[in-house]
């Protein structure tokens, strides 16, 4: 099946339909219209410089390049996170940094060299989609833990005290705090997973049906994009969290006050 490209006039003619929602931000008076234009600009001209380097990354095809890329993607997610959340980059970037870096790679070389099983595990064809979708998905779980956790920890120190007093191990006095740092976080994904393929169709899947591959194929590749990105929030939140908390807390087992 031929895939049908968007020209560039028929992209532009598309791009109208934000007057839309644009119409309705500036009725309401809601303070979110220089935002909003901002943001849309910034996202057009990121795309079309992904569209150019990601040209020469195809073109090349080198395995160290590849990887290059890879960290790059771990730095700068890492970045955004602490960026999100407000928290203290010299205490928190190591860790976050090593908790995307371990999931990405295991999670990402799994499904590339066990299920896929390409010639070349290497190939940017695989390797840079699949660690930029895992990148992503981490990215957003890991600010909404993060947040829920260190959050509830100000909010709730005396119950962390009062655990530890009665004869918790730090771990154990942590534990409810990374339980609701973990319902809050992952939530959302589990009802997106409950109604998948019933209420709504996800993008991968969407995409690759637009692209010409037949609903099977697309259907395999959406199940499989799913339970590796749910696998890598999770493990990269419980290596963050892990890490993070023998550099947030003082001998005595208390918060840093300077974390946030």
């Amino acid at each position: 099946m031929e895939t049908i490209d968007i020209t560039y006039s028929s992209l532009c003619i598309g791009l109208l339909l934000l007057l839309i929602p644009l119409f309705y931000i500036w009725k309401f008076k809601t303070g979110l219209l220089r935002a909003t234009i901002v943001g849309t600009a910034r996202m057009i001209i990121q795309l079309f410089l992904i569209g150019v380097y990601l040209k020469y990354l195809f073109l090349w095809d080198n395995p160290w390049i590849n990887f290059l890329w890879g960290i790059i993607m771990v730095f700068v997610a890492s970045q955004t996170a602490l960026a999100r959340t407000g928290l203290k980059r010299k205490v928190l970037l190591m860790p976050v940094s090593i908790g995307f870096l371990c999931s990405v790679v295991c999670v990402g070389m799994y499904f590339i060299c066990i299920v896929l099983r390409p010639e070349n595990v290497f190939s940017a064809r695989y390797f840079i989609p699949i660690f930029g979708i895992l990148m992503g998905n981490m990215l957003s779980s890991n600010v909404i833990a993060l947040n829920t956790y260190y959050s509830g920890l100000k909010r709730e120190e005396q119950l962390y005290r009062y655990l530890l007093g009665n004869g918790a191990t730090r771990a154990e006095a942590r534990a409810p705090f990374i339980r609701e740092a973990i319902i809050k976080s992952f939530s959302p994904l589990i009802a997106n997973i409950a109604v998948m393929g019933l209420v709504a169709f996800p993008g991968t899947m969407s995409g690759q049906i637009l692209g010409g591959s037949s609903p099977n194929v697309a259907i395999k590749y959406q199940m499989m994009i799913m339970v590796i990105t749910f696998t890598a929030s999770m493990l990269s939140l419980m290596i963050t969290v892990s890490l993070a908390s023998r550099r947030s807390f003082n001998a005595y087992g208390q918060l840093l006050r300077d974390i946030q």
